[in-house]
This record gives C-alpha cells, structure tokens and sequence, in this order.
C-alpha cells in the first residue's frame, strides 16, 4: 500500500490523486490537505464568479473525492497543524500542490500605499476568500487603474464595470455584490506595458467587454499595428486582436447609457504610484517594442488619477519551512517536480504560474510516474491513521468532503431564494457547533 499526501486541493491536487488511482488502483491511500474547510482552491476562490461554466470543472474532481482511497482533509496548515517532515515521515510520498496564491511585488515607488492592491487579494475580495473579505477596496473615485495584459486585468475591469443586474446567476459573496452596486470608478484604464500583439488576452473574455450595460471598451487606433501584420499571430491571439479592433471603431460617444469608459492604454508601463496618504495617481511611462518586442521606455511620463490600483502582473508559490524555493521562478526548487526524497511540486508550485486548468492533468500523471518508481510500497508507512492520531492529539478540528457538501447545498439553496452566495459562514457555524 502506497500513501500519499497532498498539499493542496486544487486542480494540480485533485488531478495527482486522480493519477495516483489510475496507476495504483485500490492499492494507494490519498489524504488532499487544505489550510481552507473548503476545496478546489482557485477553481472557488480565483475563477470570476460571474464565470460559472468554467468553475463546473469542479464536477469532475467530485468523483475522486467521494472514492474510498481518497479523503480531503479541510482545515490544516501545513507548517503549523503539521510539518512536511511530520507528513514525510507518515507518508510514502508528499506532494506540494499549494499552487502560486500570492501576488508578484509591482516593484514601484508608491505600490505600498492604501488603495493598491495584488489581483489575487482583489479576486480573494469578491470570492469571498476568508483571507481577503475584509478587503474593502476604494471604488468611487476618478479612476481605477487595472495593470496587465492578460485575462485576470479582464476579469478585474469587467466586474468593476458590471452592474448588479449583471451578475445574476453568478456566485459572487454578499459584501463584494453590495459594494459594487452602490460604488463605481467614473473610468477604468487597464495598463499594458506593450502592445497589442503582445496581450496574453483570449477572445472570449475580450469579446465579453462589448457587451456590458455600463461601460464601453475604448482602444485608441493609433497603438494598432496595421491589419495585414496579423497574419503572423496564432489563431486565438488574432480573435482577440480583432476585438481590440472593433473596439477602436466604435463610437466613442452618442450612447448615454454606456458611462464608464474601459481604456486599453498600450505602450505604457506604471513607474510610481503617488498620493497623499493613499493612491491618488499612477504615473505612467510611455514604451516602445524593439526589434525582439521587448518594452523600452522612451522617457515620456503622463498621470493617470485613480482611487484604486489593481496589479495583475502574476503570482508566486508561498514560501514552506524547509522547502527549497525558487527566488527568480516564484515556486519550489525541483527537478522535473522532485524536491528532495519523498518530497515533489506538482501544478504551479513546480512550473511556475503557467497554463491553464487543463495543464494541470498531465503534470498530475508526471508526479505519479515519479512516485511509481521512488517507492514501493512496503514502506511501513502508516499514512491516514497516523496523521488522525498527530491532529487529534493537537486539537485540530477537520473538515470533511461530505460536511464541505453539506455547507454548499445550503449555500445554493440560499442563492436560488435569490440571495447572494455566503461563502464560508456555513463552515464557521459548524466549526463553532463543535466545540
């Protein structure tokens, strides 16, 4: 009997114990531990709430969760309930699929002041992450400066922009929904170091700005290549290319129901952030592309007022006791997904925060490879009832899968009278009933 331990629930997590089941059969045991009572990790508390078919995937890990040989164990900090060593010692292998949760440093004078904000706290925010709801982000106000080019700077000016209405049928918490009914920036500007051709935007989230009640997306023709260079482009960056056209050539007035303008300033990278006491205005560099499209600042500076500064420019693993990292990567140190005897990285805790949901499979059946051949499974090893008797003996209070069940069909049932999702206060009465 193999035992395995994995850290973390998300996609990367679900995905290895799916592996583990195929290459094991009924011959391994997977304990998926969460420092949340809840699972799924970004697929829950990353993904926009007003983007619900992508969050159906979570369907999928359902049946792996609710097998005999796998158990999430919701709940438990690794590095305070229990160490790596700990698990090391009770498990055959330990998998790191903590993901890359914390946001990348903006790295500019004036990023620390009230009002600027890391895309991960921002979406935790109106997720209803328990780290993140207490965010309370500036909302009214001149301006909100969104600063990426990819497709979580979208998911960040299309829920600014959305009105209440518009998020019917998503699950987006209480707090976030009253917040942005009653508040509104008078514009969004999202800020993209180059151009065009560079967005890492996918056409359907691009084409979804067209369709909103309020806000109309503005491109300004002249940061346009000319037509015939998009040729060149993949097929799925030249459908999105082609939205940022046809918002260049629509009108930019006449249409008094669209207010708030959504900006792509391209060829421009923030170079301070400035404000007394908090975020008043973002200082921004005009760039141009050389010969390998990289940006080059030309030394042009402009202002951009704002109330709230979003940074998308990515995510990094969390640092763990004892855990090789990676500085220049933002993730673990490893080798193809090992980190040290008993010890691998799976999803962006190895690669880094790269690919989608999807890529996260295949990563999952890699480590499994690697646990196939690194053991044997005649360790001794004890695995679940050891790590119940430490926790027990700690007073650690678990969540199950089936109690994470329980609190969601309340939650639901609770949407469908048409209130919004309150995410989390089931789990706190729970936990409060048990003691």
């Amino acid at each position: 009997m193999r035992h395995v331990a994995v850290i973390g629930s998300g996609p990367a997590g679900y995905y290895t114990a799916e592996a583990c089941q195929k290459a094991f059969g009924d011959a391994v045991r997977v304990d998926i531990i969460d420092k949340l009572p809840v699972p799924f990790g970004l697929i829950r508390s990353g993904v926009a709430p007003d983007h619900q078919s992508i969050k159906g995937v979570s369907r999928r890990y359902e049946a792996t969760a609710l097998s005999d040989n796998v158990r999430f164990v919701g709940h438990v900090s690794v590095g305070t309930d229990v160490t790596i060593p700990e698990l090391i010692d009770r498990y055959d292998a330990v998998v790191l699929a903590t993901g890359a949760p914390q946001d990348r440093p903006l790295g500019i004078p004036g990023a620390d002041l009230p009002g600027v904000v890391g895309s991960a706290a921002f979406v935790g925010w109106y997720n209803g992450h328990p780290d993140h709801a207490a965010l309370a982000p500036a909302l009214s106000g001149p301006g909100a400066v969104v600063i990426g080019a990819g497709n979580v700077a979208l998911d960040v000016a299309r829920i600014l922009a959305k009105t209440a209405d518009e998020f019917a049928g998503s699950d987006i918490v209480t707090h976030a929904l009253d917040a942005l009914s009653t508040q509104s920036s008078e514009a969004i500007t999202i800020v993209a170091r180059r151009g065009p051709h560079q967005i890492a935007m996918t056409p359907k989230e691009l084409g979804e700005l067209a369709h909103l009640s309020r806000a109309l997306p503005v491109v300004d023709p002249a940061d346009l290549p000319p037509g015939a260079d998009d040729a060149v482009l993949d097929p799925g960056t030249r459908k999105a290319v082609a939205h940022l056209r046809a918002f260049a050539d629509h009108p930019r007035a006449g249409d008094d129901a669209k207010t708030v303008p959504i900006v792509f300033d391209f060829f421009a990278q923030p170079v301070a952030i400035e404000g007394d006491g908090r975020v008043e205005r973002v200082i921004v560099e005009r760039t141009r592309l050389d010969e390998q499209g990289r940006a080059i600042a030309t030394g042009e500076t402009y202002a951009i007022p704002a109330q709230l500064v979003v940074s998308c420019i990515g995510y990094q693993t969390p640092r763990v006791d004892g855990v090789p990292y990676d500085e220049k990567l933002g993730r673990f140190a490893n080798d193809e997904g090992r980190i040290a005897p008993g010890l691998y990285a799976v999803g962006w805790a190895r690669r880094g925060p790269t690919g989608t949901i999807g890529t996260n499979r295949p990563d999952g059946f890699l480590i499994t490879d690697h646990i196939a051949a690194d053991t044997t499974g005649d360790s001794g090893k004890q695995g679940r009832p050891a790590l119940d008797v430490l926790l027990a003996a700690r007073g650690v209070d678990v969540v199950t899968f089936r109690d994470w069940q329980n609190i969601e069909k309340a939650e639901i049932a609770n949407a469908r009278d048409g209130a919004p999702r309150e995410k989390f206060t089931g789990v706190d009465a729970m936990l409060d009933a048990r003691k």
